[in-house]
């Protein structure tokens, strides 16, 4: 009969820990790459800027953050931000959570997870825990990144507001925070549905692709006009109401409906992933 402990008298760990699904995640080639795209884009547009030619309009005409982005570290990370924001980000969060759960099916691992034995519960609990607070180490070293690399390049400005205002770093630190938890919120959807269609195939890419051209689509139709107010219960409508926290008065409307609308897609993609894992047959 097994009792669970080892010859040397020690109780082995917990089976696929927090710890030991961290490890797993790091070691994946695919998580690797997208930390490398991530942290390059900022050297890339600086790259960008320094070969190109000044196209916009002067300082004092300027209307979007890109016309304002080499004005100092501040400006250039807000501009890096909305840049990764609509669609890197929402890759780099599809891939942590989409990918792990068909790689081990692919890799005819899964089953044989499942037989350690680890409980189909704890599994997704892991995966998931460790795919979210990878996310969320992202989001805060891409914009912490961002803030070094246009610091250095462009110096150590306050940041100019397009719309007009100045904010000193003094008061411009807490938003960029507020922006940063509030992006990592709203990935939470993107996460939870290629979480749930990871859970549902054995190809890693189809979870992983499935879920942005969902976003895709979403933003999209987003675009279309006649669909009125529905438009505000698609997926990512709010994805850039972070923009408000810019203003000298921050309106937190916009960002209060695109947190709860994130947290109800997340609450339903991942019910519905427990539910399809609990009776699937792992036959990989």
């Amino acid at each position: 009969m097994t009792t669970g402990v080892t010859r040397s008298g020690k109780v082995p760990g917990r089976p696929l820990s927090f710890g030991t699904e961290l490890r797993r995640q790091l070691g994946r080639r695919r998580t690797f790459w997208a930390g490398v795209v991530l942290l390059g884009l900022p050297l890339v547009l600086v790259a960008a800027f320094a070969l190109g030619r000044p196209t916009g309009p002067p300082a004092t005409a300027a209307t979007r953050l890109s016309d304002l982005a080499t004005a100092g570290g501040a400006n250039f990370a807000l501009f890096a931000l909305s840049a990764a924001a609509d669609f890197l980000l929402v890759v780099v969060a599809a891939l942590l959570a989409g990918d792990p759960v068909p790689s081990e099916a692919s890799w005819s691992t899964l089953r044989y997870l499942l037989a350690a034995p680890v409980p189909r519960g704890r599994l997704l609990r892991s995966t998931l825990a460790v795919a979210l607070a990878s996310l969320g180490v992202a989001v805060a070293a891409y914009l912490g990144w961002s803030i070094l690399v246009g610091g250095v390049a462009y110096g150590w400005a306050p940041f100019t507001n397009p719309a007009g205002g100045v904010l000193g770093w003094g008061e411009l630190a807490p938003r960029l925070a507020c922006a940063a938890a509030y992006l990592f919120v709203s990935l939470w959807q993107v996460a939870a549905l290629a979480f749930l269609l990871g859970v549902r195939t054995d190809a890693p890419l189809a979870a992983v692709g499935a879920a942005v051209l969902v976003a895709i689509v979403s933003a999209i139709l987003g675009q279309v006009e006649s669909l009125g107010e529905l438009r505000n219960g698609l997926p990512l409508h709010y994805q850039r109401a972070w923009v408000d926290l810019l203003s000298p008065q921050v309106d937190w409307t916009a960002m209060r409906h695109g947190v709860l609308w994130s947290i109800a897609y997340t609450l339903l993609f991942l019910g519905l992933a427990h539910r399809v894992f609990a009776r699937r047959d792992v036959l990989s």
